[in-house]
């Protein structure tokens, strides 16, 4: 347990541990309107908000470890996401505005099945007292006694022939040594007869793609396959994809797919650009790192990703997990190479604002320890309208058409669980 005599007026974070044997669900704790961060049956879940962070940027990540510094802690389980914790999804610009939010709230599951309820509020507040499971309010997924959307329109915001002549100018621009890599996306809008049920769509992310991060933060909701950055102590670990080929069903065919994406010249320097820039920018902050130098295959529902697990120990004082998300975002696997040209060549072409699509989605708690995805595979849902994002890697050689055909497939992620006709 940490954490002095508060004072009046100072927020206090008292987390107390949930029995393991009753497992809670961490889609119901958030209901439909709270902060949910899971992958395989563990993460973490908040509602209220307790405070509020906001930045001008990714340049001011150091803020909100000095605001959860002012927190008091009473920790009872002293693991990464407990005591205070901020939540949230930053835009894929890091100079665009953005916050964290401490839930008042807040219960997490660690992967050996430690589970813990966390209260933030001023003070001297009472916080109940008896089975702290009494307080969550909730034992189950919430159900809606509205009916549920039952009709769809599908709409590209940019034409396919719009789209694969902005892929065409940016092969153009590769070639002519302008770039090496670009990830150029698409917008496509799902409109439908009634509004959204959000945990709905959650409830099916999670039985569907139960490898990747499902996240939702205040609209906006995903299925995350990459890991952008994790930091426990003085241990950090990335996982950057680049690189994507489909899945057939068959598991002989995709293992001979699989194997040509491996061999693919164009799919590895894909990847490589990405390795390289996370590399770059954690080997000055680190005692070792370590980086394989052939990528593995991530396989997914409908694709398969090459994938490079990076991971070493930090000098100390680390960087918390969310400074070290602003040093590597964007990442060429969202952004493309060198990083600065690529974002200006996307400013001028893409065609529209991404917000927090591809940009970190995760938690950082007031040790430092936190894990932050990629918003990708995400949509922006308001009401009976969702807005779904799907990007890919142009390098030398790629064909407009072909890319075309991979951002169907990555937008298949969020379609399945928004369309049910």
């Amino acid at each position: 347990m940490s954490g002095g005599r508060p004072g009046a007026g100072t927020l206090v974070a008292r987390t107390v541990e949930l029995d393991p044997a009753t497992p809670v669900d961490l889609l119901a704790v958030a209901q439909p309107s709270g902060l949910l961060f899971e992958r395989e049956g563990h993460g973490l879940a908040g509602r209220g908000v307790a405070l509020r962070v906001d930045l001008g940027g990714l340049c001011d990540a150091g803020r909100v470890a000095e605001h959860l510094a002012q927190v008091a802690v009473e920790d009872e389980v002293a693991l990464p996401g407990t005591g205070a914790v901020a939540m949230g999804a930053l835009a894929f610009d890091p100079a665009s505005p953005a916050s964290m939010v401490v839930p008042s709230l807040l219960v997490g599951r660690s992967p050996d099945g430690r589970q813990w309820l966390t209260t933030v509020g001023p003070a001297g507040t009472e916080t109940g007292s008896g089975d702290p499971r009494a307080r969550l309010g909730c034992t189950d997924v919430p159900r809606t006694a509205e009916p549920l959307p039952d009709g769809f329109t599908l709409t590209s915001t940019r034409s396919h022939a719009d789209w694969q002549a902005t892929v065409a100018r940016a092969v153009e621009a590769v070639a002519a040594g302008h770039l090496e890599k670009v990830v150029v996306a698409r917008e496509v809008v799902v409109q439908c007869n009634r509004p959204i049920v959000v945990h709905d769509v959650l409830d099916r992310l999670r039985a569907l793609y139960p490898a990747c991060t499902v996240f939702s933060v205040d609209g906006f909701v995903g299925a995350s396959p990459e890991l952008l950055v994790e930091r426990q102590g003085v241990a950090v670990r990335c996982h950057p994809l680049a690189g994507t080929y489909p899945r057939s069903g068959d598991p002989s065919v995709d293992r001979h797919l699989a194997a040509q994406l491996l061999a693919s010249p164009k799919e590895r320097r894909e990847h490589r650009f990405a390795v390289d820039q996370i590399t770059g920018v954690l080997r000055p902050l680190s005692v070792e790192l370590e980086v394989p130098e052939a990528p593995t295959v991530l396989p997914l529902r409908n694709v398969v990703h090459l994938g490079t697990e990076i991971a070493g120990r930090l000098i100390e004082p680390a960087p918390t997990a969310l400074e070290l998300a602003a040093l590597v975002h964007p990442t060429p696997a969202v952004g493309g190479a060198p990083t600065d040209l690529a974002l200006e060549w996307l400013a001028e072409h893409e065609g529209f604002d991404r917000g927090r699509y591809a940009g970190p989605v995760g938690w950082v708690d007031h040790r430092g320890d936190g894990s932050f995805a990629l918003g990708i595979r995400s949509a922006e849902i308001s009401g009976a309208t969702a807005r779904l994002f799907a990007g890919v890697g142009v390098v030398e050689g790629s064909d407009p058409r072909r890319e075309l055909m991979e951002t169907q497939l990555k937008l298949q992620a969020l379609l399945a669980a928004l369309v049910r006709p």
